[in-house]
């Protein structure tokens, strides 16, 4: 075995020029460790089932977030800083297609489900929430529940006050 290092500013330019929002550096039975760039018009939030340890490589990035009682709230996470997310914590990283976040998690284990919800923009009322097994990140599970999501105008249109979520450009 050979143990080997990484530049943070190489591996994210990289992402920089590839289509993959992500870069996964490795997944183990444990661990998982990527690099993201940020999507353009992310509004979903994203719940784990395990702690997530973030660290903005470049940029900045507004961690929008919700309470247990559901409140909104933002952590801005600047460049060259690291922040841990408690495991059940809905939160909707939101950073430019040009910052890289570096993201540690724990591999899921056996039966347990990512959830992704939608809240209307407008008024916080609950769009659309779905739970996906994520067994490996190479999937993109997240580029998988955008379309689900955005493919249905009926998903998209608050019940409550009738705004329609747009589609990221």
């Amino acid at each position: 075995m050979e143990l080997r290092s990484m530049s943070l500013a190489e591996l994210g330019e990289s992402v920089r020029h590839t289509m993959k929002p992500a870069r996964i550096l490795w997944q183990t039975p444990d661990t998982i460790a990527f690099v993201a760039r940020g999507r353009a018009g992310r509004m979903e939030f994203h719940t784990d089932p395990s702690d997530e340890v973030m660290y903005m490589i470049k940029g900045v990035m507004n961690l929008h977030y919700r309470t247990p009682e559901g409140e909104e709230k933002v952590l801005v996470l600047r460049e060259g800083e690291i922040m841990h997310c408690p495991a059940g914590v809905p939160h909707s990283p939101r950073f430019s297609p040009d910052a890289f976040l570096l993201v540690l998690e724990r591999k899921r284990r056996g039966e347990e489900l990512d959830r992704f919800q939608w809240y209307c923009e407008r008024c916080g009322t609950p769009l659309f929430e779905t739970a996906r097994k994520v067994p490996d990140y190479d999937e993109d599970p997240v580029s998988r529940v955008y379309e689900e999501f955005y493919a249905s105008e009926e998903r998209r249109t608050c019940a409550k006050c009738g705004h329609v979520a747009r589609r990221p450009a």
